[in-house]
């Protein structure tokens, strides 16, 4: 099991219609993570500066073909258009990123 951090700026003006979305985030969002072996995915907000982090664990074999499978996905897309405009990357995030990877530097079992 591999356990991710990401992080992202949240736009001030659309943090009321980010907690909207994601309270009623659709089953299909919702079973898709389940599909592409995406487990305990979370996601908090600080404020006021706004910045969202996430967290998920990883059980899949295939990172890469899971991530395409998402990403081609017609419901997440459509998903990813809602919730995209309310999102500002890092500057300093990797090329290819959206969010912003985290390095996992301490882990308590």
């Amino acid at each position: 099991m591999e356990k991710m951090g990401m992080c992202i700026y949240l736009d001030k003006l659309k943090v009321k219609e980010y907690k909207k979305l994601h309270k009623n985030c659709p089953n299909t969002i919702r079973q898709l993570l389940k599909n592409v072996h995406v487990h305990n995915f979370s996601i908090f907000l600080k404020e006021p500066e706004n910045i969202l982090f996430s967290y998920w664990e990883y059980s899949g074999n295939n990172f890469e073909k899971d991530m395409k499978t998402m990403a081609d996905n017609g419901d997440n897309k459509a998903w990813w258009k809602l919730c995209g405009p309310c999102q500002k990357p890092f500057p300093t995030r990797k090329k290819g990123e959206w969010w912003a990877s985290m390095e996992n530097v301490f882990y308590n079992k």
